[in-house]
């Protein structure tokens, strides 16, 4: 979810979860209550760029004023650079839970032996893991693992990992029911987390994948045992998803069926929380929100140009014309907003270091290489 779950988003997510149960067929008041609201965890940062503490990662890691649970997404391939990197969170109260990523299937990741690779090497896998529980564990701040299946179905990583994670003393472990090579094509295979769940008794085990509505969360539980679940593309331009969740797991029918005026509503308010989390920079908060329209129109009978003109807007001036252009008088559009949003796809053959697969372990070469791939990846 790099550059959509920065510290604006959050805030939107954490506010629909506070939200409470909402009246029917109504968008819910921002207003917190005592419901859990979950944990919103920030954009991947390279544990090399937070140890040389470059401009971008310590923005990445900033939080939102009203985040109560600072969760920190570190992506790493060298044991002792990610040792370092969790040091400095812990020592320095920058973290209350960090989460090891183990689940990009990127090609510019993987082809370092990060991401979805990395468990591969087995060694490797234990050393970054058990690193940054030790360094964690003084300060009570838990560390956990989110994982897909493997490189490949020939090449399955996850329910060695998950044991591997579990013996290290991380708090969970989440599943992608995906390998790299399904990338996000296809339907997450939900059977896979159930074999975790069996495999891996000691801690929670949390389900991804494919989790576009309530129903789905509630169905990959009661499917699968798992304890919890992981929500990733299903909040694009949806933010009102985790109100909808809470009301789920309250066994509430009552969902969140909001109208093109309230939509339009909390795009402007992620408009001006994107503008603040940039210093009052609009251009760069308006670009960067360009790539969340299309999400949050799905379904929206709002026409090609009107399209166009929110994906051109440069300013907060520009997106309140945009905004005014629309018929915000639309009502909730039903089934063509639910569903699957974000990137999709099809197959692709992973990117992995030459001699990658030859073995479960790293030698002397591959170490070289990592140590190189974190220099190579710095910059947040």
């Amino acid at each position: 979810m790099a550059g959509v779950t920065n510290a604006p988003f959050r805030q939107l997510c954490r506010e629909a979860a506070r939200a409470g149960l909402p009246a029917e067929g109504a968008a819910p008041a921002l207003h917190a209550t005592d419901v859990p609201e979950g944990i919103f965890v920030s954009e991947m940062v390279t544990s090399r760029a937070l140890v040389e503490r470059t401009e971008e990662s310590m923005h990445i890691i900033e939080p939102a004023p009203d985040e109560r649970i600072r969760s920190v997404q570190l992506y790493g391939v060298d044991p002792a650079t990610v040792r370092a990197a969790v040091r400095m969170l812990v020592t320095e109260d920058r973290a209350d839970h960090i989460d090891l990523n183990f689940g990009c299937p990127v090609a510019k990741v993987t082809r370092k032996g990060g991401g979805a690779v990395l468990p591969w090497k087995r060694d490797l896998f234990a050393a970054i893991v058990r690193g940054a529980v030790e360094e964690a564990r003084p300060f009570d701040v838990p560390v956990t693992v989110k994982m897909r299946m493997g490189i490949d179905d020939a090449h399955p990583t996850y329910l060695d990992a998950g044991r591997t994670a579990q013996d290290a003393g991380v708090a969970w472990v989440a599943l992608h029911a995906r390998t790299a090579a399904d990338y996000y094509s296809g339907e997450a295979r939900w059977a896979a987390i159930a074999r975790l769940k069996g495999a891996v008794t000691d801690i929670p085990v949390l389900g991804n994948g494919d989790i576009w509505s309530a129903e789905d969360a509630l169905a990959m539980m009661a499917g699968t045992g798992c304890d919890g679940v992981v929500v990733g593309r299903g909040c694009q331009g949806r933010p009102w998803l985790f109100t909808d969740l809470v009301a789920g797991f309250a066994d509430s029918p009552v969902r969140v069926r909001p109208g093109l005026g309230y939509v339009a509503s909390v795009l402007r308010r992620h408009a001006e929380l994107m503008v603040d989390y940039h210093r009052g920079d609009e251009l760069r908060a308006l670009r960067e929100l360009r790539k969340h329209m299309a999400w949050y129109m799905k379904g929206y009978p709002v026409g090609g140009e009107a399209r166009t003109e929110l994906t051109r807007v440069s300013s907060l001036a520009d997106l309140d014309a945009a905004l005014a252009g629309l018929d915000l008088d639309l009502p909730y559009p039903g089934v063509g907003a639910e569903g699957q949003r974000g990137r999709g796809g099809s197959p692709k053959v992973p990117h992995v270091p030459d001699g990658w697969l030859d073995t479960r372990d790293v030698d002397d070469r591959l170490r070289a290489m990592l140590a190189e791939a974190e220099l190579s990846v710095s910059g947040g």
